[in-house]
């Protein structure tokens, strides 16, 4: 189902956070490497995002994409390298929204649709301050962008998984972010769900939204997006899906768990039901 959705007021980075550098790379990441007891989780990453750019990053199971997120959000520091959003520290930026994959939410959490997208106001208004009318006002506007007006005071387990995706959505609306990071947000959604997430997400191109998403389908990757990364610890490969999806760089990722098919444009693809299994990553 193709949704007309609303654009929030502010359209623009530089309209959303002044203090960015101008003319800086909305992410940049050179030489990152993190590692946990068991070994390296991600090895030497270097790769550089457009602001608005859509960029799915896909890998098998363990594959470092929720270790990479996490870094970029600065939740986790790396052993070396380094993470610069619009030219600083992603510590010290409000604009970085990251969605956790869906296991990682308690659902039964005594909170509704509104609350959780006020909980994106929370780093600007500050935690002893209450909000003011513009930011209820902007909180309103984020959940009516992403259609959820009608369910904004139910608790978040009575929302489908596709409406839940769409609340954390709006979360970032309300956190005016300018680069989202979204870990496996298509898993268990049906059809129906995965249109109304990327009409949300093409909503989010004209206020340039600069979005990352983790995924096991690529498919969808090649189909949706404007770059893939594909990942096994280290970078395999980065661009266009039919520059990046040969039959030697997924052999690289997959080894004998591959399928490979081409369509008639001439990219590979993997069967979908090597990838179910849930992302073994530490941390």
């Amino acid at each position: 189902m193709k949704q007309t959705l609303q654009v929030p007021i502010l359209s623009t980075p530089q309209q959303r956070h002044p203090g960015h550098r101008p003319g800086t790379s909305i992410l940049s990441v050179r030489n990152l490497t993190v590692g946990y007891e068991s070994g390296r989780a991600l090895d030497n990453i270097s790769f550089e995002l457009v602001t608005g750019e859509r960029m799915a990053v896909v890998g098998p199971n363990g594959a470092g994409k929720s270790t990479l997120f996490k870094a970029i959000a600065g939740l986790l520091k790396p052993d070396t390298g380094k993470v610069s959003v619009f030219g600083e520290d992603p510590g010290g930026h409000f604009c970085i929204s990251y969605l956790p994959q869906h296991n990682h939410v308690d659902w039964n959490f005594p909170v509704t649709v509104r609350d959780v997208v006020m909980m994106g106001r929370t780093r600007k208004i500050g935690f002893l301050r209450r909000a003011s009318g513009n930011d209820h006002a902007i909180v309103s506007n984020a959940i009516e962008t992403v259609g959820l007006s009608d369910f904004a005071m139910r608790q978040i387990s009575q929302l489908s998984g596709g409406q839940q995706q769409r609340m954390f959505i709006a979360r970032a609306l309300a956190q005016e972010a300018d680069l989202m990071l979204m870990d496996e947000p298509v898993t268990g959604l049906d059809t129906p769900s995965q249109t109304e997430l990327f009409a949300v997400l093409d909503a989010l191109r004209l206020q340039q939204v600069t979005v990352m998403i983790a995924l096991h389908d690529l498919k969808l990757a090649a189909s949706s997006f404007d770059r893939v990364m594909l990942l096994k610890r280290r970078l395999i490969g980065i661009g266009k899906p039919d520059e990046v999806f040969t039959r030697e760089n997924l052999n690289q990722a997959y080894g004998d768990r591959i399928q490979v098919e081409v369509n008639g444009s001439e990219i590979p693809f993997i069967d979908e039901t090597c990838c179910g299994e849930e992302e073994h990553e530490h941390a």
